[in-house]
């Protein structure tokens, strides 16, 4: 991983003016192709380098009125991957999705969309995006294919071929029997499946989604977050806005944490799970639970809750130390009834995240976890 997708945190307060299309590796972007994969000018070398992020912000600031939209945010969106904006309403993921499209101009800062200033240089960043609104603006007087065709013409993409790409996108998302209808009849989801049909039309780069779920029932949702997830297999970078974590599961490559305008972190979720979920997690349960509260002062124990009468969660420094844990238990007669393991989830981290930026610590097993001594004499033998 290159440096710019590594874990990033805090608030930046990089020299923005001294960043330049040159600098951020805007000149090895070339004109899309056909196939709306982003390709290097340059020709491929054993040294080559990486292919840049497809949009970087830097100490971006926004303000409506007397209200900070977002306060120096940063991060960067991998090429060909899902980069997913986490945090609480209000946190600025709509308002970063419009700054990258240029659709609003930042005070501060600097945004590179392919290597250009979306606001100055609009003519070639939006042909190469495609949006996705919580309630994306349709003609309801239209039929879904008058919507689908009105649009192509729009980003200049009305020409030969093109009731071919739109029967292929009406397919793709499950619309091709209602085109001749009046948009105003559609349900929820099937607006939002014509309107993620629309942004491929124009064969974009990049795909911007924000709340994409909002208003529809489960099925359709799931439907939704599954043809999201197809879309890197094609060559498209996807950057997508939500505040349900159970969407942005099983979808984020690369995430980005935000409070009050601000890039709390950003990194993949492995990134953040060893920095935000050191070791690994247990559930342990016993004939008698009582019994395992003594492994709470034990060596390589990191954390250690359990309710009255539950199961135990441990948090340990290694996997070896799981077997010499549980073997020591077996000696000294616990009759151990279940061990199961914990990967952190990805709202694990994001809470994990939040409690540190509450100045409440990293806690990995949870609230009222009993902090472990891990000098402690007591331990497996």
């Amino acid at each position: 991983m290159d440096a710019d997708q590594t874990v990033q945190s805090g608030r930046p307060r990089a020299d923005a003016d001294a960043m330049t299309p040159e600098t951020s590796a805007a000149d090895q972007w070339s004109a899309p192709g056909r196939s709306g994969t982003p390709t290097p000018n340059a020709v491929p070398t054993p040294n080559a380098v990486p292919i840049p992020p497809v949009v970087e912000l830097r100490d971006v600031v926004h303000r409506f009125g007397e209200v900070i939209a977002l306060d120096h945010l940063s991060f960067v969106v991998p090429a060909q991957q899902i980069t997913v904006l986490l945090g609480p309403n209000g946190a600025g993921k709509t308002t970063a999705i419009r700054a990258v499209t240029g659709a609003l101009t930042p005070a501060e800062g600097l945004i590179r969309t392919f290597g250009h200033d979306p606001a100055g240089d609009d003519d070639l960043v939006r042909p190469r995006c495609g949006v996705v609104s919580a309630k994306p603006a349709l003609y309801d007087r239209l039929s879904g294919l008058d919507n689908l065709r009105y649009s192509a013409r729009l980003y200049g993409a009305a020409g030969p071929g093109l009731d071919d790409r739109i029967g292929e996108a009406a397919a793709r998302f499950g619309i091709e029997a209602a085109l001749d209808q009046q948009v105003g009849g559609y349900s929820t989801g099937m607006k939002t499946r014509l309107a993620l049909a629309r942004s491929i039309l124009h064969e974009p780069d990049l795909l911007l989604f924000d709340e994409p779920t909002s208003g529809l029932d489960p099925e359709s949702a799931q439907a939704v977050l599954e043809l999201i997830a197809d879309m890197t297999g094609t060559g498209h970078t996807v950057m997508m806005c939500t505040h349900l974590l159970s969407e942005a599961e099983g979808l984020a490559d690369h995430v980005v944490v935000m409070e009050a305008g601000a890039t709390l972190v950003a990194g993949s979720p492995r990134e953040l799970s060893d920095r935000y979920w050191p070791g690994h997690e247990l559930r342990l349960d016993a004939e008698c639970p009582d019994q395992l509260d003594r492994v709470a002062t034990w060596q390589g124990v990191l954390a250690y809750r359990r309710e009255p009468g539950a199961p135990a969660h441990l948090h340990v420094d290694g996997p070896d130390r799981i077997a010499d844990l549980v073997a020591s238990l077996v000696r000294d007669g616990v009759r151990i009834t279940r061990i199961e393991p914990h990967t952190p989830t990805l709202e694990d981290l994001y809470f994990a995240v939040r409690r540190e930026a509450r100045g409440c610590g990293v806690d990995p097993v949870g609230r009222g976890v009993v902090p472990a001594a891990p000098e402690t004499v007591g331990a497996p033998r």
